[in-house]
């Protein structure tokens, strides 16, 4: 906490907790359509928009890669998606992080690297445990 220049106290309202409470999923009964796993309206607007431009056939495969940004996944849906999927469909769905079962999948597939350089970094910053 100093090295954000926060008060250190046990009791502060910047304390932080070690305490890890990770809610269980069940996942309901009915698999959800592919359709309410996310919203691509906005994906769809700037795709017709890009289409209709005069923009070179580069710029708008460019255009289109950032324009997945604007799909907004709902990851209720796509969990219960996931739990009434065949493997196929799981691993793959693994792969692209739309699910995270736990610590070594996420290893596994390269989704704690940040966290492993941050952690290094502070390490060799000498900032000491406490002071995380």
């Amino acid at each position: 906490m100093a090295l954000f220049g926060l008060p250190q106290e046990e009791n502060s309202t910047y304390a932080y907790t070690k305490k890890i409470n990770i809610p269980q999923y069940e996942p309901s009964s009915v698999k959800p359509d592919l359709s309410a796993l996310a919203n691509y309206q906005k994906y769809a607007k700037l795709i017709r928009e890009i289409d209709e431009s005069n923009v070179t056939p580069e710029e708008k495969q460019f255009l289109k890669f950032a324009a997945t940004r604007h799909i907004v996944f709902n990851y209720a849906q796509i969990a219960d998606y996931y739990a009434h999927s065949n493997k196929e469909m799981q691993e793959l769905m693994e792969h692209s992080a739309l699910v995270i079962l736990d610590i070594d999948d996420a290893i596994a597939n390269g989704y704690v690297q940040l966290s492993k350089s941050i952690d290094k970094i502070m390490k060799t910053s000498g900032v000491s445990p406490n002071e995380r």
